[in-house]
């Protein structure tokens, strides 16, 4: 019996990054149209491998639609065990969808101004995706690793003095909580001899009082270095600074990342602290949705607060990741759909939104550049020279449709899927399964309609400043390398629009099966090793 190619293909998101950025290395920088077209190959591949891997997912190619990769061919928990279901199928698509759009965004321009950037973004797509597969609290901690490494990198790519101080204070951060994710490891071991997050949550039922306040501590632990990540406030005073210093195509990529820590809460705390899971069940939601609530608020409050372009964006990335964390923390099937849906299009406009500003600035006079204080954001020395090629007509059109796009998308106004969205969130919320509709219940309504609100003040007054009260402006040169990955983008989003009932049917399923972590469970710890292969997977 041979394991079936399907199962290798679990490991390709993992797999060719690491190869195509080790590859890419030793060659010179010279060799920019080869590195390149190495990196664009591999994100293609990446894009069609998330694609098979939905659509096995979602067919019933694996039993109950969750594919189960086991290294080095030992069963679970002994081994590593990477897992394919239908949200880290969603979450890889995502991932290749922005990466190659800020690829070719980047390839004129900003690939240009430093060092191995081809190399470093490959590495940052190995721990991204290694982050949404693998089943294992260490390797988790491993990939997030990978992936903060290589963003330490890309986000100094062609460094300039804010660039350089936004890098010490994101590493720092960043170094601060990955130590509390290790801490958060161990103790979890100490308390429950497991890491493998299908063994925690069969072994969690039946913990005893003396491992309870040890498990506990851990989970907390681990819980801030996770909510750091996610921009969660008080946690996520770095976020602003550092998304506003990087260069447009790392800014994109850095709006996907804050993504990675609600999706692994969202996997861990529906699978080990579910009702099932006895004494630690619902173990710390509040936090998430008291924490999330906040957080929508310090982020409208920085959007109405700023005048610096990037940081308006950023601010927008920490309200976008505050409902996130809001209905993970409300506990409701229904709502999760909703914030799936919402996540798509939020983490599609605030990636287009990000390369769009940079877009936007070549056309803002310099009165309007010191009215907006933007020098802090778009550092005028460390720009690159302006690429050889054909520019596209009407670009100041595309301009300002490609904003008002955009607008739409981040306040939630109709017709686009933030507007649908949001009136899904609050139809879930309206119509709870069981109990009726609480005080909890109209705050966050009023705060998400609030925030909205202050996004459209921020934005309107953004978009008057820059299309109208500028005055005459020069006819920017907008090459078709930098426009197609924003329309692309804008398109995936009225896409999502038009594909609302297919994509929220396809997101229910994946709601309801992570509400059911039994047979999660039963599947991965089920597994079986490749009979008569060489070290197969008995314990040791």
């Amino acid at each position: 019996m041979n394991l079936a190619w399907s199962q290798h293909l679990i490991l390709v998101p993992v797999l060719l990054p690491l190869l195509c950025g080790a590859l890419m290395v030793p060659l010179r920088e010279s060799r920019h149209r080869l590195k390149f077209a190495i990196n664009m190959i591999s994100v293609i591949c990446l894009l069609a491998a998330a694609v098979r891997l939905l659509g096995m997912a979602d067919n019933g190619h694996w039993p109950r639609g969750i594919g189960v990769y086991l290294a080095a061919n030992w069963v679970a928990p002994f081994g590593i065990a990477l897992v394919a279901d239908r949200l880290a199928a969603m979450m890889l698509l995502l991932t290749s969808v922005i990466a190659g759009c800020a690829l070719l965004y980047a390839t004129l321009r900003w690939s240009r101004i430093g060092v191995h950037f081809h190399s470093l973004f490959q590495f940052l797509l190995m721990g991204i995706n290694g982050a949404f597969l693998t089943h294992d609290l260490f390797n988790l901690f491993v990939f997030f690793e990978v992936m903060l490494a290589a963003s330490y990198g890309l986000l100094l790519h062609g460094y300039n003095v804010p660039r350089l101080r936004a890098g010490i204070q994101y590493i720092a951060v960043n170094l601060a909580a990955s130590l509390l994710f290790l801490i958060g490891v161990a103790l979890i071991y100490a308390s429950i001899g497991t890491l493998n997050m299908a063994d925690l949550a069969a072994r969690l039922p039946e913990a005893g009082a003396n491992q309870l306040p040890l498990l506990k501590a851990g989970v907390v632990i681990l819980t801030i270095a996770f909510l750091a990540k996610s921009a969660m406030w008080p946690l996520g005073f770095w976020l602003p600074t550092t998304y506003s210093a990087a260069s447009p195509p790392v800014a994109a990529m850095l709006v996907l990342m804050t993504k990675v820590g609600p999706y692994v809460i969202l996997r861990l705390w529906l699978l080990a602290f579910s009702s099932d899971a006895g004494a630690a069940a619902g173990f710390a939601l509040d936090l998430f949705l008291w924490g999330g609530m906040a957080t929508i608020v310090f982020g409208a409050a920085g959007m109405l607060a700023t005048d610096v372009t990037a940081r308006l964006a950023s601010y927008g990335s920490v309200v976008s990741s505050g409902i996130l964390l809001a209905v993970i923390g409300y506990g409701q099937s229904s709502l999760v759909s909703a914030g799936l849906y919402y996540l798509l299009g939020s983490t599609l406009a605030l990636s287009a939104f990000m390369l769009l500003l940079e877009l936007i600035e070549r056309i803002r006079s310099p009165v309007a550049s010191v009215l907006a204080i933007t020098m802090e954001a778009f550092a005028v020395e460390e720009s690159p020279a302006e690429p050889v090629g054909v520019g596209i007509p009407a670009a100041l059109a595309f301009l300002g449709l490609a904003f008002a796009a955009c607008a739409l998308m981040i306040t939630g106004l109709p017709p686009l899927s933030g507007f649908v969205a949001k009136f899904s969130l609050f139809h879930a919320l309206l119509n709870p399964p069981a109990s009726g509709v609480t005080a909890t219940t109209w705050m966050l309504m009023v705060l998400i309609v609030l925030s909205g609100l202050a996004a459209i003040i921020a934005l309107m007054r953004f978009g008057v400043r820059t299309f109208w009260a500028a005055g005459n402006v020069p006819q920017p040169r907008l090459p078709v390398t930098e426009v197609a990955p924003i329309c692309l983008l804008l398109a995936l989003c009225v896409l999502l629009t038009v594909q609302a009932g297919p994509v929220m049917s396809y997101l229910i399923r994946t709601a309801d099966d992570l509400h059911r972590p039994q047979q999660y469970i039963q599947r991965v710890l089920s597994e079986p090793a490749v009979p008569g292969v060489q070290g197969k997977g008995d314990a040791p």
